[in-house]
């Protein structure tokens, strides 16, 4: 079982930034893709940010132009820079992983906050 650990989150006043970290760990068959997903209370969780091997990255409207995701191959560790936060950035974030293009690892990790208030 592959094990996601976040790290990073916090409370920001608008406008300010934050990065998140995340590693992955344990019975890892490969990694294509990895990727930064959010879940504001009583909404579905959603893509936000996505890179693959290969660093081709794709983001959600929403959040271009502010957030920007990297990563450490070796380390199987993935980055968010989130920049110009909002109120509506304001949910946990996890991050998972691709094993082949379309096929994410089932299990999730607990996530970290992000708040952003005033």
């Amino acid at each position: 079982q592959v094990q996601f650990v976040e790290s990073g989150g916090g409370l920001v006043q608008p406008g300010g930034s934050l990065r998140l970290s995340c590693a992955a760990s344990g019975s890892i068959f490969s990694i294509y893709a990895m990727g930064w997903y959010r879940q504001a209370p009583g909404k579905q969780r959603e893509l936000v940010a996505h890179i693959t091997r290969g660093a081709t990255t794709n983001y959600a409207d929403s959040v271009k132009g502010r957030f920007t995701i990297s990563r450490d191959n070796a380390k199987n560790t993935v980055y968010l820079q989130m920049n110009s936060l909002k109120p509506e950035d304001t949910a946990v974030y996890y991050c998972n992983a691709d094993m082949a293009p379309g096929i994410r690892y089932p299990n999730w990790g607990q996530g970290t906050q992000v708040t952003v208030s005033s």
